[in-house]
């Protein structure tokens, strides 16, 4: 099955459930995507400007599109479903970098557990009609890790480093032993370091990246100026906070080993959990809650795992997260990824909270597509 022809198999799957089709423009504003998407995307925009000098990206994505096209009509804050399919434009290590996508979007439902759960179905339901049946389906919880992050009373700006450390999959005994270091009592650059501690963490970044720019430093080491600035934000951080505590770093080091099929990982968090007397019935509740949804969907429950230390490299992410990939793939590329971003449709321009969940399928990866 050709590409095309994949993308309308999805495509068609999405339709027949009720997910109506929308066509955001290619040509997106470059400082949203700069903005809220983290440095998965911003080293890998196709970026151009207009006479007025403001900065315009291919777009490299469809659910920020997607989000902003559902605000800008009469529809927002309506509970709504769209489909999408078209052209991405993003650089891709050994892959092309304009490829087809398609997926789904939905906009303001309240009952979260379950549109998660259909969300992630009729993914599942569109790879198997393209040709896909053996599919390994990897669940992870943003919800969840922070509900843990809450419950063990850490500081903010720890919260902030370890949910980063959560989205690039780098939630491991290792970081968190680094992040356990003690820290100097005396650092270089401390004036300048006390000067940003408590200011808004973006025009601090901002601050950072200036200075290095006006000092003609564009990349060291392989780091661009952005990383560079986050590496010395963070040094900030621990000078303010001091280490990681050791209580809180033993019980994430065992949070991020649990693994397994959806209701042994739930017994192993709800053990760990107690064993250290933290409260989060609630979203270990909603977890359970989304994994019933599934199982009663009719997704093979021999095909899902969880670990408790995945996410995805999109800063946008709150929920639940999840991606499929072809069973015995090496190359380790999804087909689909997804997941629940409650917090990026207010931070678009709702006047409140919109609860919103999608998923991308990547067509040229799916059977009989591009190589």
């Amino acid at each position: 099955m050709t590409p095309n022809r994949n993308a309308e198999t999805v495509l068609s799957v999405f339709e027949r459930a009720g997910y109506a089709r929308i066509e955001p423009p290619i040509l997106q504003p470059a400082d949203i995507f700069l903005d809220l998407s983290g440095e998965e995307i911003r080293h890998r925009l196709f970026v151009t400007s207009d006479s007025e000098g403001r900065e315009w990206a291919l777009r490299p994505e469809f659910t920020i599109p997607v989000a902003l096209a559902y605000l800008a009509s009469a529809d927002a804050g309506k509970a709504m479903n769209f489909s999408y399919s078209g052209p991405i434009f993003r650089v891709r290590q050994g892959e092309a970098d304009e490829f087809v996508q398609s997926g789904i979007e939905s906009f303001g439902r309240m009952d979260r557990e379950a549109t998660d759960a259909e969300i992630l179905t009729r993914a599942y339901e569109a790879v198997v009609e393209t040709g896909e049946t053996k599919v390994d389906i990897k669940l992870g919880d943003m919800g969840l890790f922070s509900a843990f992050l809450s419950a063990l009373g850490l500081q903010p700006v720890w919260q902030r480093r370890l949910k980063r450390a959560f989205a690039k999959g780098a939630l491991d005994a290792a970081t968190l032993s680094s992040m356990a270091d003690t820290v100097p009592e005396t650092m270089k650059h401390a004036g300048l370091l006390n000067a940003l501690e408590g200011q808004d963490p973006k025009a601090a970044r901002a601050f950072v990246e200036d200075l290095l720019q006006i000092a003609g430093i564009s990349t060291v080491g392989g780091r661009s100026a952005g990383e560079i600035a986050e590496r010395f934000l963070g040094q900030a951080s621990n000078a303010s906070e001091g280490a990681l505590p050791s209580e809180a770093r033993q019980v994430l080091e065992h949070y991020s080993a649990i693994e397994g099929d959806p209701d042994t990982a739930s017994a192993a968090l709800r053990a760990l959990a107690d064993d250290a007397e933290l409260d989060v019935n609630a979203a270990l509740d909603a977890f359970d809650t989304r994994a019933g949804f599934i199982a009663a969907r009719g997704v093979p429950f021999n095909a899902i795992s969880y670990s408790a230390r995945f996410g995805r490299n999109l800063d946008y992410y709150t929920g639940a997260v999840f991606e499929f990939r072809r069973s015995g793939d090496v190359t380790g590329r999804p087909l689909v990824g997804g997941g629940r971003y409650d917090r990026l449709l207010q931070t678009l321009g709702a006047s409140s909270p919109v609860p919103a969940v999608g998923c991308a399928v990547f067509i040229d990866r799916l059977a009989g597509g591009a190589a």
